[in-house]
């Protein structure tokens, strides 16, 4: 009797399961990701005056009683009109205006008035109301954050869901119980900039994607639900799908999971088993399924093929939830005697690393930026990126993914407090199906803790966090402290250096069983298009010269790289010049002089010397350029950056002199200037390449040169806009420095402008609506958003003596 009733009461659970799952197994109940970029409100609070802050903490205490916040900011009917309008991802400190202050943080982050010592500036509110219709309250809704700078509080309808600290990690909040449907929802961040993370210009606001999700009460877990990796066995691959399932129903759950693969075209290819799951009321589950995927194309540098996955969770039959992801299937090999191998093929780590912002948008920058970055850092030749010092957005890891890019991808802090340890494990959970990332950086440089037993064992424990989460990579630690064997480098697998290179074959030799990488290297300073040293304008000459005292060139680095097999390469600092630590200079200096590109990503002389050597490609360049009125006679020093054999340098018709091409080096003549041309005539393998640069005449003509001109009116896409001057003959004037006005005509807008200029003052953002920058060495960049409807754009662009250009743009339908 008591085995038939328990039987009948579980059956009647299972039977009320299959009818409630059968009628969420509708469409209406599969999984969704809905962007919610747009329509929201922003204004800014204050840090120590609550009276300017909406009486946050005063009076009615938001934390007191749940709910009850009637009269404030967070609650539902608030009037917000006189807020900002606002279309994430959005930076707030961007478009604040330079100031000096003598303090190493602000200097650190690039002279923007925000933190402690700029209270009304260092807090932002945002708003965002919404509707979610009644027939979907079957569902579970999540509340998706991308990236908050920084310690965020978030509120739906009134009620606290919770906070976050961290200014990169992601970070989702179920906020199912709080769903009004049918009528308004509000949806309020308060974000407090007030302390920094890094040493470097960070921005404040909600700078990366928010996204509204939903999903059954059964479902793959919205962080690590999926993870899918590869072996690779001859000409086929082994494909591993892990799936992770939770269950947040009112009973006990009955399913099955199955996967299957497609081609990179949406072509099922390969399909896994139908396994079945049983997960406790509130539980987890996890399910391994094993798929052999015939004659696996490999993900590559030149073929970055991608794969993907598709899991598929069902009652009786019918799919309550789907997850899917792209994969690239290839394999890393890191040898303490041969170096890096990719796919079995040896290969020099030719790496940058890279902060997150970029001139006109700060941090907040549209996905297409993300494409048209690494897009310019593989035509220098460039096949590593390093993530420094933080996690990055993963639209980058999806550009990288598609294009070729491998990626270190490195976390915030080197330390395992109850915290930190999760911030690690939420970078992994989220990116571990990147094709691209091919290790993980568990931290930078901690000075107090890298070396000593303290750091041994938070080390050990990060370690053991990242192998438990993904035993397919390794991990590195960028370390600066030359030829040390404590702490952390005594357990991590991949030695990292941070300079310090002339301790390598010392370090080498004593501990040869390790492999080795140079995590951070080079740290040449320069500024673009400037060749003379200026202390005055804080400019630094654009050759390969001048570095800090625990730097190198980059000539320097990478003939030591070259010379040792077993060092795998590195990631020189950095790709793009940066807002902040303006070395060697302070003020007027606002961003770095280190990126081999400016801020724009327009290349410096460096640029050309890596080009020479990490590609294929005929290179052959000059610097200086070879306008320098007043300077008749007078030695100019010109440096030729090649890849061929030989080099014969002519001045107006005139041999300067022949020379041959050191391998990995450059070559330089000694010039008394006079106006004219100056050209280049090199041998490569047995052809003839030319290079000139010539003496111009006054800007004449404005020239505009979108990186696309075709755009999808999704409110999200942009396009970057590259400005220079042509003299009356065509040429292109590099040393103009005019100032040019834009306006744009049409569903769209422009949302940030620069110049690469490190001193400049002028406005990344003109909010009155009138846009404009000066050219710096004969250069300036607009960056255009698209708008939501199909559209002809007109971008004019006009300057005092100049001949104004109009670029058409098309926006048309689609996501």
């Amino acid at each position: 009797m008591k085995i038939t009733i328990k039987r009948k009461l579980k059956n009647s659970l299972l039977l009320l399961f299959a009818v409630s799952a059968s009628a969420l197994a509708q469409p209406k109940a599969v999984r969704t990701h809905q962007n919610f970029d747009a329509g929201w409100k922003f204004h800014l609070g204050h840090a120590t005056d609550f009276t300017r802050d909406f009486n946050f903490g005063i009076g009615n205490n938001l934390f007191a009683k749940s709910g009850e916040t009637a009269g404030t900011c967070i609650a539902i009917d608030y009037n917000d009109k006189e807020w900002t309008n606002v279309r994430l991802p959005h930076d707030w400190v961007v478009g604040l205006p330079f100031q000096y202050v003598k303090n190493d943080d602000i200097d650190s982050h690039g002279y923007k008035p925000v933190g402690r010592l700029f209270p009304e500036n260092s807090i932002g509110w945002y708003r965002k109301t919404f509707q979610v219709a009644k027939a979907d309250s079957g569902k579970r809704f999540e509340i998706q954050f991308d990236g908050i700078y920084r310690d965020s509080k978030i509120w739906v309808n009134g009620y606290y869901v919770g906070g976050h600290f961290s200014g990169y990690n992601s970070v989702s909040f179920d906020i199912t119980d709080f769903i009004r449907f049918d009528k308004k929802n509000a949806l309020v961040v308060r974000v407090d900039a007030t302390e920094f993370e890094g040493w470097f210009y960070e921005g404040a606001g909600i700078y990366r994607h928010t996204w509204l999700n939903s999903y059954d009460n059964v479902h793959f877990k919205s962080e690590g639900g999926l993870f899918v990796h590869a072996a690779v066995d001859q000409k086929d691959a082994q494909v591993t799908v892990e799936t992770t399932f939770e269950n947040k129903g009112l009973s006990a759950a009955t399913a099955t999971v199955q996967s299957y693969l497609t081609d990179r075209n949406g072509k099922k290819i390969a399909s896994g088993k139908e396994l079945p799951v049983n997960v406790a009321l509130r539980g987890e589950a996890s399910v391994k399924d094993q798929i052999t995927l015939k004659n696996a194309q490999l993900w590559d540098l030149d073929n970055p093929y991608l794969y993907k996955v598709v899991s598929l969770l069902k009652v009786n039959g019918k799919t309550i939830d789907s997850v899917k992801t792209r994969f690239g299937v290839r394999t890393f090999t890191f040898s303490s005697e041969k170096g890096f191998f990719l796919n079995g093929h040896p290969m020099k780590v030719q790496g940058v690393s890279c902060h997150q912002d970029h001139a006109g948008v700060g941090s907040a920058l549209p996905d297409e930026l993300q494409y048209y970055r690494v897009r310019l850092l593989k035509e220098m030749g460039v096949n590593a990126y390093r993530t420094t010092h933080n996690p990055p957005t993963p639209e980058l890891l999806d550009a990288c993914d598609s294009l070729g890019m491998l990626v270190m991808d490195e976390t915030r802090l080197l330390t395992s407090g109850k915290e930190y340890e999760q911030q690690l494990r939420d970078l992994i959970l989220r990116d571990r199906n990147h094709a691209s990332i091919f290790m993980w950086s568990i931290g930078n440089e901690e000075y107090a803790t890298q070396r000593t037993d303290i750091g041994k064992r938070i080390a050990q424990n990060q370690l053991m966090v990242q192998k438990s989460l993904d035993p397919t990579r390794e991990s590195t630690y960028a370390a600066n402290v030359g030829n040390v064997f404590k702490g952390v480098n005594e357990v991590i697998p991949i030695r990292g250096f941070n300079y310090n290179l002339h301790a390598l074959d010392d370090y080498h030799a004593a501990h040869p069983e390790q492999p080795v990488i140079g995590t951070e290297v080079a740290s040449t300073v320069t500024t673009r298009s400037i060749f003379v040293k200026d202390t005055v304008r804080a400019y630094v000459p654009d050759y390969d010269v001048t570095y800090p005292s625990w730097a190198s060139t980059a000539e320097t680095w990478w003939q030591i790289t070259q010379k040792r097999p077993w060092f795998m390469g590195g990631f020189a600092w950095t790709g793009f010049d940066y807002r902040g630590e303006p070395t060697p200079y302070r003020w007027p200096n606002i961003n770095s002089h280190f990126g081999i590109m400016d801020m724009c990503g327009f290349p410096k002389t460096v640029y050309y010397y890596y080009q020479s050597w990490w590609t294929d490609k005929d290179v052959l360049h000059i610097a200086p350029h070879w306008n320098w009125a007043g300077k008749e006679g007078q030695p100019i020093e010109v440096w030729v950056n090649t890849n061929a054999q030989d080099v014969e340098l002519f001045l107006n018709g005139k041999s300067l002199g022949k020379k041959d091409m050191p391998r990995n080096g450059h070559l330089v003549w000694t010039v008394k200037y006079q106006p004219g041309k100056l050209t280049a005539v090199a041998h490569k393998n047995g052809r003839v390449i030319k290079s000139s640069v010539e003496t111009t005449e006054a800007p004449a003509r404005i020239v505009l040169t979108p990186s696309k001109k075709m755009m999808l009116a999704n409110g999200e896409d942009a396009t970057v806009v590259n400005v220079s001057v042509l003299d009356k003959k065509g040429r292109e004037v590099p040393d103009a420095a005019n100032l040019i006005r834009f306006d744009l005509r049409g569903d769209a807008a422009i949302i940030g402008v620069g110049n690469g200029d490190p001193s400049s003052h002028e406005p990344d953002q003109c909010t009155d609506g009138h846009w404009q920058r000066s050219l710096f060495g004969g250069k300036a960049q607009l960056i255009i958003r698209a708008g939501d409807k199909a559209d002809q754009l007109t971008l004019t662009a006009t300057g005092s003596g100049l001949e104004k250009q109009d670029l058409i743009l098309k926006q048309v339908a689609g996501n």
